[in-house]
């Protein structure tokens, strides 16, 4: 919350890129317009009840909250959630409605006579953004991924040494600073966008993380197996998987400690059967569901999520005759399931999809859901896999 005195240190200090003075009985639209372009710039205060010439007028309406979280739903798109305040008595009485929005993830627009138009701040004035400005706005937010989000209170020592060692010495095959070189350290997961200037990013806490759900609660899988065809509250096991994506390896390659693809396998492989098949005078093992087949919707899942819908985690439900991956998040850029049968690309988490590859989950030619999800299962039981986007989740079914 704002003290009087500190309000009245920015009001003395005038309109500027990121404060604007109105009264509050402005027109919805005069408001939209001021969020907006704050938003489409790093953020700012509107103060309601105050005049252009710093004096304070004061609040006059009684359903002023009601109506400024109705502005910011009806005339903005996508609609902003402001942060709103009304500091008391600031002068003879008279109150000042602080209505404050920080950088928008999205490019925000004002809605009015069913038109969107685009706004900025520069300066003191909001004004219309021209071709180029818009331009570039729409790729600055087209940059802000989730995955390069710093993560509060995650530093350099948040992150598993050993794993970063053996990533970019022995996959990446570059010269790793020694363990007591903390600034060499910083920069080299500064410019490989593990960490940022603030400390670790999103993506570099669950690739390499020593805790990473103590940092963001939805990393990681929820997996069931149920008995039958249907969910059960009496399910065969239940678990949590967690930790970083990526596994612990020594210097011959063998897996030392499980990432969470493997984890994710061996839950899987506990909790189906194996059928054994006679071909040629020789005993075959045959698995449920394919190695390729599973691995591939398992990576699909950890390095296309929406992280920013913090909520809910990836879900894998094992039924008697069928396996279900969920993924938190709508298809990204345009990308349809029929897209995606026939290797259309486009990642959401770029450094995730990009050290995941490192580490030979992803094949280079990013073919894999066609190749090795529906080519893979008509080949081991001639079933075809459901690819469905349903809400704010992506599903990846594959039947025994």
């Amino acid at each position: 919350m704002m003290t009087r005195t500190e309000l009245l240190e920015i009001i003395a200090s005038g309109e500027n890129s990121g404060v604007e003075f109105k009264r509050d009985d402005l027109s919805t639209q005069d408001l939209a317009k001021e969020l907006v372009a704050f938003s489409n710039l790093e953020g700012g205060m509107v103060l309601l009840g105050v005049e252009d010439n710093e004096t304070i007028s004061g609040l006059m309406r009684d359903d002023l909250e009601e109506w400024v979280v109705n502005v910011c739903r009806d005339k903005i798109r996508p609609a902003i959630v402001p942060f709103f305040e009304v500091v008391r008595n600031v002068e003879d009485g008279k109150d000042i409605a602080i209505v404050r929005v920080t950088r928008g993830y999205d490019v925000h627009a004002l809605w009015h006579n069913n038109t969107n138009k685009y706004l900025m701040r520069v300066g003191t004035q909001s004004r219309e953004a021209g071709q180029e400005e818009l331009a570039r706005l729409f790729q600055q937010r087209g940059s802000i991924r989730a995955e390069l989000r710093p993560v509060s209170g995650a530093m350099l020592a948040s992150l598993d040494r050993r794993r970063l060692r053996y990533y970019f010495g022995d996959v990446r095959q570059q010269d790793v600073p020694s363990d007591d070189d903390e600034d060499s350290w910083k920069s080299l997961l500064i410019n490989t966008e593990v960490m940022t200037e603030e400390g670790v990013t999103v993506g570099g806490m669950l690739l390499f993380g020593m805790t990473p759900n103590r940092f963001l609660p939805h990393a990681g899988m929820d997996a069931v197996a149920y008995p039958g065809t249907e969910q059960d509250y009496d399910a065969q096991e239940r678990t949590a998987l967690r930790g970083p994506m990526t596994p612990l390896l020594n210097k011959d390659g063998e897996i030392v400690e499980n990432g969470l693809v493997e984890q994710a396998l061996d839950f899987v492989q506990r909790n189906t059967h194996v059928a054994i098949e006679a071909r040629g005078g020789r005993r075959i093992e045959r698995p449920a569901y394919p190695c390729d087949a599973l691995r591939e919707s398992i990576v699909n899942a950890l390095i296309h999520r929406d992280y920013l819908l913090t909520s809910t985690d990836i879900e894998l439900a094992i039924y008697s005759d069928r396996l279900e991956i969920v993924s938190p998040g709508r298809l990204p850029n345009g990308i349809t399931p029929d897209r995606m049968r026939y290797g259309t690309r486009a990642a959401r988490n770029q450094l995730l999809k990009d050290m995941m590859r490192d580490y030979r989950y992803l094949e280079h030619m990013g073919m894999g859901i066609p190749r090795k999800i529906v080519k893979g299962m008509r080949e081991h039981n001639g079933t075809e896999p459901d690819l469905v986007e349903i809400d704010e989740r992506f599903i990846i079914r594959l039947f025994a």
